[in-house]
């Protein structure tokens, strides 16, 4: 590691609050533990997270970067002992318990994978905290199945364009909700079957129609609240509703006899306090299960915008104002 800096910019939260927080510092370079890598990072991808940890209500877990980002790309410049899966130069992405907003950051192996063929260092950045989260909801948590009707609610965020994709390529019907036109109408350009205006249309409703009363058989759900209740009314019977984040709130008022008489499972997961293990047997389906479609094209990251990564702060900003279709995404480089 001789010929590497000392030091590196990163961006830092001064402390809790807007997207003015963030700012670039200046700070020691990291130095790869035991089966870790060191990545030099080209891009990092922009997620709610992010967000939550920005203002205070998402801390990293015990021994992770206080610098804030889950994903990158980049590549690997430096090996830490009885790291073997890559080598130095290798192009990779990789998922992080915190630490991609920099330009330089450890990654343990195993939950590094190739750069898919084809793929630009902006898209590679956009794959890893979506395709990481949603693989093992939809189809471990949520046992979704060809011919099952999915329902992704935040249709055009990163995670639902990324739902839409992996449910489409493995068989399913996949329905969604958005908050506007436009997004629905991309929702529907990128494979949604049926593409639900959140602010002018009831999705239960919908549902309902579209199922011939029977409702959908999975339910991936990052809004939370007064979503719960309805998402109990839109299942079909033994369906499942799968958690994974709560936009709206935790605390929703709900009829539990829906979940008895229709025999449903709701469930939910987190991704980053999760162990490595866990983290590195994702990767290996992943990349045994998807990468050949994002090769063969048939499923890509949605890119919304890029930021310069000292401009983290209007990432962000654009991130809150909620405009944006698919991933944002700061690089690095210029």
């Amino acid at each position: 590691m001789s010929e590497l800096p000392k030091t590196m910019t990163a961006i830092g939260i001064r402390e809790f609050g807007g997207p003015e927080v963030l700012v670039p510092e200046e700070r020691p370079l990291p130095v790869p533990g035991a089966q870790e890598i060191l990545v030099r990072v080209r891009a990092a991808g922009v997620n709610r997270p992010d967000v939550a940890q920005r203002i205070g209500r998402y801390p990293p877990p015990p021994g992770a970067s206080d610098i804030p980002g889950l994903e990158l790309s980049g590549e690997v410049a430096a090996l830490g002992p009885g790291a073997s899966r890559f080598a130095v130069g290798d192009a990779v992405l990789a998922l992080v318990p915190g630490g991609a907003y920099a330009e330089y950051c450890t990654v343990h192996e195993s939950t590094a994978l190739p750069v898919p063929k084809g793929l630009s260092t902006v898209e590679a950045a956009a794959i890893p905290e979506t395709f990481f989260t949603v693989w093992p909801n939809l189809f471990d948590r949520g046992r979704l199945v060809p011919g099952e009707t999915l329902l992704v609610h935040g249709g055009g965020s990163g995670i639902g364009t990324t739902a839409i994709q992996l449910g489409k390529a493995f068989g399913a019907r996949v329905f969604v909700t958005a908050g506007s036109a436009e997004k629905c109408e991309a929702c529907m350009k990128l494979g949604a079957d049926l593409a639900i205006n959140y602010r002018d249309e009831d999705f239960v409703e919908k549902v309902k129609a579209a199922t011939d009363g029977k409702g959908v058989d999975v339910i991936l759900d990052m809004i939370g609240g007064d979503y719960v209740p309805r998402n109990y009314e839109a299942a079909a019977e033994e369906g499942r509703i799968v958690q994974i984040s709560f936009q709206k709130g935790t605390k929703a008022e709900v009829d539990l006899r829906k979940l008895q008489t229709k025999r449903l499972t709701h469930t939910g997961s987190s991704l980053r306090p999760r162990p490595v293990s866990f983290k590195a047997a994702v990767a290996a389906t992943l990349h045994e299960k998807v990468w050949p479609l994002i090769e063969a094209g048939r499923i890509a990251p949605v890119i919304d915008s890029t930021f310069p990564f000292r401009k983290a702060s209007e990432a962000h900003a654009r991130m809150e104002a909620s405009g944006h279709f698919g991933k944002i995404v700061l690089t690095m480089d210029g």
